[in-house]
C-alpha cells in the first residue's frame, strides 16, 4: 500500500500514520501538511474524505504541545456512562471507541480511577487504529484494585499503579507493572499528579474515566481538552457522567468553546478549556436572559 487511492488521493489510513508522528508546525509540515491563511491546516495534495476529516478532528490535539492533560467520556443523552448495574458495553458506538483509541495513541499515559479499574477491567490499549500502546496509569488511594485486572496481567504495555499510604497492593507484581506510593490524599489532586507523570517523562496525559475522575480533573483546571461523546440512546438511571459543583444561576455557567462532529450516530462534542470562559452579561442581546 502507498497511501493513495485508485485517483492518487491520500487515504485515511496513510494521513492517520503521518498525524502520529506531529506534535510541531515543523512536523506537519514535513508530512505534507500546509497551513491556510486562517490558520487552519489541509494536505498539500489529493485526499480522501476520510484524510482530510483525520486532520480536522486531531491535528490541533497534535499540535496542542508536549505537555497537556485531556479527558473522554462516552455517555448517554440523559449524562450517564453505564446502566444502573455499572453495563457500559457499549453506550457510544464503533467509530466513538476508534476515536478513543485514536486519543490513547495520541498520548503518553492513560489514566483510569480505581472504580473504572474494578469494574470494567479495561486493558487501555490502542487496537482499534495504528499507533504505539500509552503508558497505563491506575488510581488507586486505597489499593482495593484486584491484581488479576489486565492492566496488571497482559504484559501488553508499561503499567504504573499509583497506591496510596493506605493502600496495600501485592508485595510480587507482574513484569512491567511499577507500584509508585504517594505520600497522602493531597498528592492524588490532578494538578499533582499530573505533575508526577510529566517528571516521568508522561508529557500528554488522557483521562479516560470513570465519569467521577474525569470531573475531578475537569472541577480542579486540570485539563486542556474535554472530549464528551453523546449517544442517542435514553438510561434514565444509571452511573453519572460529569458532575461537579456548579453555579447557582445559568449565566454563570462555563461555555468553552467547542467544535462538534457527528461519530456514526453519535455526536462528538470537543470543549477547548485553555480559554477563559466568565459568567454570560445579562444585558447583551446574544445572553438567554437578553433575548
Amino acid at each position: 500500500m502507498n497511501g493513495t487511492s485508485s485517483a492518487g488521493a491520500l487515504t485515511g489510513s496513510s494521513a492517520w500514520r503521518r498525524l502520529l508522528t506531529v506534535r510541531t508546525p515543523a512536523h506537519a509540515r514535513s508530512v505534507g501538511l500546509v497551513e491556510r491563511s486562517d490558520g487552519t491546516w489541509c494536505w498539500d495534495g489529493p485526499a480522501t474524505a476520510a484524510a482530510t476529516d483525520l486532520v480536522a478532528r486531531y491535528l490541533p490535539l497534535c499540535l496542542a504541545g508536549p505537555r497537556l492533560a485531556f479527558a473522554q467520556l462516552g455517555q448517554s443523552v440523559d449524562g450517564f456512562i453505564a446502566t444502573r448495574t455499572g453495563d457500559a458495553d457499549y453506550v457510544t458506538g464503533d467509530e466513538d471507541r476508534r476515536h478513543l483509541h485514536r486519543l490513547r495513541a495520541l498520548a503518553d499515559a492513560v489514566l483510569v480511577g480505581a472504580g473504572t479499574a474494578v469494574s470494567d477491567d479495561p486493558r487501555l490499549t490502542v487496537r482499534a487504529c495504528e499507533g504505539a500502546h500509552p503508558v497505563r496509569v491506575v488510581l488507586d488511594p486505597h489499593g482495593r484494585v484486584p491484581a488479576d485486572r489486565h492492566v496488571f496481567t497482559d504484559g501488553s504495555a508499561p503499567t504504573l499503579w499509583l497506591v496510596g499510604p493506605d493502600g496495600r497492593p501485592p508485595h510480587l507484581v507482574a513484569e512491567g507493572v511499577t507500584v509508585v506510593w504517594l505520600p497522602d490524599r493531597e498528592a492524588f489532586a490532578p494538578q499533582r499528579l499530573v505533575e508526577v507523570l510529566n517528571r516521568r517523562g508522561l508529557g500528554r496525559v488522557l483521562v479516560e474515566g470513570g465519569g467521577v475522575t474525569v470531573s475531578r480533573f475537569l472541577h480542579a483546571g486540570a485539563l486542556e481538552r474535554l472530549y464528551v461523546t453523546v449517544a442517542p440512546v435514553l438510561l434514565g438511571d444509571g452511573v453519572p457522567g460529569l458532575r461537579f459543583d456548579g453555579p447557582d444561576v445559568m449565566r454563570a455557567a462555563r461555555r468553552p468553546p467547542l467544535r462538534r462532529a457527528f461519530l456514526g450516530e453519535d455526536t462528538l462534542f470537543e470543549f477547548d478549556l485553555t480559554v477563559p470562559t466568565g459568567p454570560i452579561d445579562p444585558t447583551s442581546p446574544t445572553s438567554p436572559t437578553g433575548q
